[in-house]
C-alpha cells in the first residue's frame, strides 16, 4: 500500500497520520493495513471523567430544592465542557482510532442535546460501544437512553396521549429517510414506545401503566408490538440499509453518491447489519482509493483542529479557548444545532469561517491572531461579541510542541512536506507560491502549508 493511499485511509478513518507512522505501514498490503486499523479498535475504552459532585445529588433533593437544582445545573454545565475537552483530547491519543471516528460519525446521526453531564457521558459511551457493532442492537440501545428519551419527548409518550416525536425521527433521521413511511406508520409505532422512561441515575425503565399493550398496525403487519419489535420490522426494509450506507458513503467517501458503490455496500450490510463488516468493505474497495475521492472532502472543524494537533501537538493555555474556537468555526462538540445535526460538506465554509480556517494554524502554532478587519465582516453575533472583547482580534495562547513535529518529520525534507500535509494535488499557482517561500525552517513551511485552501480538504 503506498503513502498516498495510507494517508487517505487515515484521514477518513481517523484524523491524519505522520511520516513516522507511515513508515511502519509502507510495504504492507491493503488487507494488512485495514486489518491493523480494525484490530486496534476491536475493544472499547469508555471515556470517563469525575462526576462524583453530581452523583452526590438525589432525585428527591432536586425536586424539593430550587437552589439544589441550580447547583446541579451549574456543576453539570462545567462537567459537560470538561467531557468535551476530554473527547477532543481522545481524538489525538486513542489507540482505538477508528472507533473514535465512528463515535463522532454516530454522534451526528443519533443526535441529542442534553444538559445532564451524567446522561451525556453515558450516551457518548453507548455510541462508542456500538460504533462498530450490530446496527439493530445499536438503535434499540439508543431508544432506551435517557438523553434520547428526554430529547425527543419519549417521556411524554403515554398510552392515553401518544407523543410522536421519537417515532417520527426514528424513521426519518435514524433508519429510513423521509418519504419511506406513512403518517399512519408514525402514529402506530409511537404507541409501541409508550411508557419509555428512566430513573434519576439514568437506567431505563418501562412504565407499564403508560405502555399501550394493544395491537399496532405497522408496515402492513399487525401485532402487540413494543419498541424493539418496531425496530426489527424497520430493519427488514432494505431501504434502512440503503439509507445508512448512503450516509456512511457521504461521510467517509464522497459527498456525491455513486449508486453502484451504494448497491455493493447494501449487499454487505443487509440483512445482518454488521457495521464493522460494512466499514471493512468500504476501506478495502479499490474505488475508495480512487483519485476522485482523495482530497475531495471538506474537513469538519473538529477534523481541522485535531488534524493540526496531530501534526504539531499544542496545548491551549486557557482550556475554555477550545470551546471558543469550535464556536467560531461552527461545530461545538456535544452541542448540535438541531435533531438533524450538522449538514457538513460545503456548509462548513462561508465568508466568515474561511478567514479563521486559513489563519488557524498560525494562531494555534505561532501565537498569531485573526483580525476581523482583513477579510469580510463577521455577521454572527457571538463572533462579533468575542471580537469586540478582544479588540477585533481572536488570540488563542498556546504551547506548541514543535519538538514532537521535528521528531515525526525528521526524515522528511522541506520540499517533501507538502506530500504529507496536503491531500489534494496542488495547482500551478500554489506550487509557484510554495517554491518562492523561504524554506529555511520546516516549522514555517508547515504553517504555510496548513494555511493553504487545499489544507481544508482531506
Amino acid at each position: 500500500m503506498n503513502q498516498k493511499h495510507i494517508q487517505h485511509l487515515y484521514w477518513r478513518a481517523g484524523f491524519g497520520i505522520t511520516p513516522k507512522q507511515i513508515e511502519q505501514l509502507i510495504g504492507k498490503t491493503k488487507t494488512q493495513v485495514v486489518d491493523a486499523l480494525f484490530r486496534q479498535s476491536s475493544k472499547t475504552t469508555p471515556l470517563v471523567i469525575d462526576l462524583i459532585e453530581l452523583e452526590s445529588f438525589s432525585g428527591d433533593r432536586l425536586k424539593k430544592s430550587k437552589s439544589a437544582r441550580m447547583d446541579f445545573n451549574k456543576i453539570s454545565r462545567e462537567k459537560i465542557l470538561e467531557f468535551s475537552d476530554a473527547w477532543m483530547q481522545r481524538f489525538s491519543s486513542a489507540n482505538e482510532l477508528l472507533r473514535e471516528k465512528m463515535t463522532l460519525f454516530w454522534a451526528n446521526h443519533f443526535v441529542v442535546k442534553e444538559d445532564n453531564a451524567v446522561f451525556v457521558q453515558q450516551y457518548n459511551n453507548v455510541l462508542r460501544q456500538y460504533a462498530l457493532g450490530h446496527f439493530g442492537d445499536f438503535v434499540k440501545a439508543i431508544s432506551k437512553e435517557p438523553a434520547m428519551i428526554k430529547y425527543l419527548n419519549t417521556k411524554q409518550n403515554r398510552k392515553q396521549s401518544p407523543n410522536e416525536n421519537f417515532a417520527r425521527e426514528l424513521m426519518e433521521l435514524f433508519t429510513l429517510g423521509a418519504g419511506h413511511y406513512t403518517e399512519q406508520d408514525i402514529k402506530q409505532s409511537a404507541k409501541a414506545f409508550t411508557g419509555y422512561n428512566h430513573d434519576f441515575e439514568g437506567d431505563f425503565n418501562l412504565r407499564q401503566r403508560q405502555h399501550d399493550t394493544g395491537f399496532k398496525y405497522f408496515f402492513g403487519k399487525a401485532g402487540k408490538y413494543d419498541g424493539d419489535d418496531i425496530i426489527d420490522i424497520i430493519l427488514e426494509q432494505k431501504q434502512c440499509a440503503k439509507f445508512i450506507c448512503e450516509k456512511v458513503y457521504k461521510y467517509f467517501v464522497n459527498d456525491r453518491v455513486n449508486s453502484v458503490h451504494i448497491e455493493q455496500m447494501v449487499n454487505q450490510f443487509y440483512p445482518n447489519y454488521n457495521i464493522e463488516k460494512l466499514m471493512r468493505f468500504v476501506f478495502s474497495c479499490d474505488w475508495f482509493y480512487a483519485e476522485e475521492h482523495i482530497g475531495s472532502k471538506i474537513k469538519s472543524p473538529v477534523e481541522l483542529i485535531v488534524g493540526i494537533n496531530n501534526t504539531v501537538p499544542f496545548k491551549l493555555k486557557n482550556e475554555r479557548d477550545s470551546l471558543k474556537i469550535q464556536r467560531v468555526l461552527g461545530q461545538v462538540l456535544l452541542s448540535p444545532p438541531n435533531v438533524a445535526g450538522w449538514k457538513g460538506g460545503r456548509s462548513w465554509i462561508d465568508s466568515n469561517t474561511i478567514m479563521i480556517r486559513l489563519r488557524l494554524a498560525s494562531v494555534l502554532l505561532n501565537n498569531a491572531f485573526i483580525s476581523s478587519k482583513e477579510d469580510g465582516d463577521f455577521v454572527d453575533a457571538y463572533k462579533q461579541r468575542l471580537l469586540k472583547r478582544n479588540k477585533n482580534n481572536l488570540p488563542f495562547q498556546t504551547d506548541a510542541k514543535w519538538s514532537v513535529f521535528e521528531s515525526n518529520f525528521s526524515k522528511t525534507k522541506v520540499n517533501d512536506l507538502k506530500e504529507y500535509i496536503i491531500q489534494q494535488p496542488l495547482n500551478n499557482g500554489t506550487l509557484s507560491y510554495l517554491n518562492n517561500l523561504n524554506k529555511s525552517s520546516k516549522q514555517d513551511v508547515c504553517i504555510q502549508l496548513m494555511s493553504l485552501p487545499e489544507y481544508q480538504m482531506c
